[in-house]
C-alpha cells in the first residue's frame, strides 16, 4: 500500500478478548498524567535534562534542540492545556454527581508524578484511576506511564499503600474520534473554499493524518504480547490503531457531510541518531511528494495528539504549514480534541467504565481494534532499556535494554 494513497480499513486479524478487562472498583480520585513542559526560558534546559536523564547528553546539545521552545518564549503550551483539561474534567464529574477529585502529575516538569502521589496519599486517597494524555499503544504512550507510576510508588515508599490503575488506551473511543470527524469535515470545506477563492475550484486535495514518529523497533513491539499473539496492519498496533482511527474518521466525514478526499498516515517530530530507523514518511516529505503529483490543497489532521502542544504548534503549525506555503498549496490544520465537550465527556465515560459507582458497562469502540485492554498483556510495548516496575499490567516488569526515545523532542506523549 502506498503511503500516499487512499487507505483501506486497518484492523487486527484477531478480535480483542475479555482477558484484559478489570472489574470495577471504588476509586478515591482521578490522576491526570502527562508529559509536562517548560514554562519560561530559564526552564528549557532543566526540562530537557529531565527528558534525557541518564543518556549523558551535554547541555550544548540540548541547547541545539531547544529552538522550538525558545521561539515560543520558553513555554510549552502543554501545562496550561492540562490545567484546562483538569478543570473541564472536574466540571464534567461534578455535573454527573461524581465526587472524585482530579489530581495532576507530569513526567518531566512540575507537578511531578512522585510528589502528586505523595500528596494524594497524605490527603487520604488510597485508590487512584489514571487517565493519560496519550491515546495510542506504544512504549512512550502507555508502558512508560505505567513505569513512571511503578517507579514513583517505589521511590516514595507508597508501593503496597497506594493503588494506581489506568484506563484503557482510547484511540478509538467515540469521545476521542468524534472531534476529529467534526474538524476534518470543516478542514476539507475550508481548503475547498481557499481553492475556490484562488480560482482553482475542484483542484485535488489530500488529507494527512499526522502522528509522532517512533523508532520502528518500538512500533514493532507495540501491542505485542507473549501470551496472546495478535496480527496488526503493517505489523504494529501503533500504526494499525492510527490507520483504523483515520479510516473511521473519513468514513464518518463522508457519511455525515458528503465530503471526501484521498488520505494517508504521515509522521512528524522524528529525532535521535540518524542510523536508527523511525516510522516514515515525514509529513514535510509527504507534502512535497503530493505537490509533485498535482495536489493543490492539504488538510492536516493531528490524529496522534490530544492537545495543541509544542509538537503541534511547531512541527505542524510552523514547519508543515510553511512547507505548504512555499509550495503554493492551500492548507489548514484541524484542531486537536483539547477540551472539546465530546472528548471531556468521553474521558469521564472511560472513568465510569472502571468505577463501581456510576458504572458504565458498555465499552464503545469506533473501530474493530477495540475496546483496548484495561490490563496490558505481558510484554506489551516492551521497554528495551531494561526492567522497571510497572502498574496496570498482567506482568510487573519488562524486558531487555534499549533507549526508545534518545532525543529531547518528545513533548507529544
Amino acid at each position: 500500500m502506498s503511503p500516499l494513497g487512499p487507505q483501506e480499513s486497518a484492523v487486527a486479524v484477531n478480535a480483542v478478548t475479555e482477558a484484559g478487562r478489570m472489574a470495577p472498583k471504588d476509586y478515591d480520585a482521578v490522576l491526570l498524567a502527562s508529559f509536562g513542559g517548560p514554562e519560561g526560558q530559564e526552564d528549557v534546559i532543566p526540562f530537557l535534562r529531565n527528558v534525557t536523564r541518564g543518556r549523558g547528553i551535554p547541555d550544548e546539545r540540548l541547547e541545539e534542540v531547544s529552538h522550538h521552545y525558545r521561539a515560543n518564549g520558553g513555554v510549552s503550551p502543554i501545562n496550561q492545556q492540562n490545567r484546562e483539561l483538569k478543570a473541564a474534567l472536574e466540571a464534567e464529574l461534578a455535573a454527573r454527581g461524581i465526587g472524585m477529585p482530579v489530581l495532576w502529575g507530569n513526567r518531566n516538569w512540575d507537578p511531578y508524578i512522585p510528589q502528586t502521589l505523595q500528596d494524594a496519599y497524605d490527603a487520604g486517597h488510597r485508590k487512584l484511576l489514571m487517565v493519560t494524555t496519550s491515546a495510542y499503544s506504544c512504549y512512550s504512550s502507555c508502558r512508560q506511564y505505567r513505569e513512571d507510576i511503578g517507579m514513583a510508588l517505589t521511590e516514595t515508599g507508597l508501593d503496597g499503600k497506594l493503588e494506581v490503575d489506568k484506563v484503557r488506551q482510547y484511540f478509538d473511543h467515540p469521545g476521542f474520534v468524534e472531534p476529529f470527524i467534526e474538524g476534518t469535515a470543516a478542514g476539507i470545506a475550508d481548503v475547498r473554499s481557499q481553492l475556490e477563492a484562488a480560482g482553482t475550484s475542484g483542484a485535488p486535495i489530500h488529507v494527512l493524518f499526522a502522528t509522532h514518529s517512533i523508532p520502528t523497533r518500538d512500533a514493532d513491539a507495540a501491542g505485542r504480547s507473549v501470551d496472546e499473539p495478535r496480527e496488526f496492519a503493517e505489523g504494529s498496533a501503533y500504526v494499525a490503531q492510527h490507520l483504523a482511527a483515520g479510516t473511521e474518521v473519513m468514513r464518518r466525514v463522508e457519511d455525515e457531510s458528503g465530503l471526501s478526499a484521498p488520505w494517508s498516515l504521515v509522521y512528524q517530530s522524528r529525532s535521535g541518531a540518524p542510523h536508527v530507523p523511525w516510522l516514515e514518511p515525514d509529513i514535510n516529505d509527504a507534502i512535497e511528494d503530493l505537490a509533485k503529483q498535482g495536489v493543490k490543497g492539504i488538510v492536516i489532521v493531528p490524529l496522534g495528539f490530544v492537545s495543541d502542544h509544542m509538537e503541534v504548534v511547531w512541527d505542524l503549525d510552523t514547519e508543515a504549514m510553511e512547507t505548504c506555503s512555499n509550495l503554493g498549496l492551500a492548507a489548514t490544520r484541524v484542531p486537536t480534541p483539547g477540551t472539546h465537550h465530546r472528548f471531556v465527556s468521553g474521558l469521564v465515560d472511560l472513568i465510569c467504565e472502571r468505577t463501581a459507582a456510576n458504572n458504565i458497562a458498555d465499552r464503545p469502540a469506533a473501530t474493530p481494534l477495540g475496546p483496548w485492554y484495561d490490563v496490558c498483556r505481558p510484554g506489551c510495548c516492551a521497554n528495551f532499556r531494561g526492567e522497571k516496575p510497572t502498574i496496570a499490567g498482567a506482568d510487573t516488569t519488562v524486558g531487555t535494554g534499549h533507549d526508545p526515545h534518545p532525543s529531547a523532542r518528545q513533548d507529544a506523549q
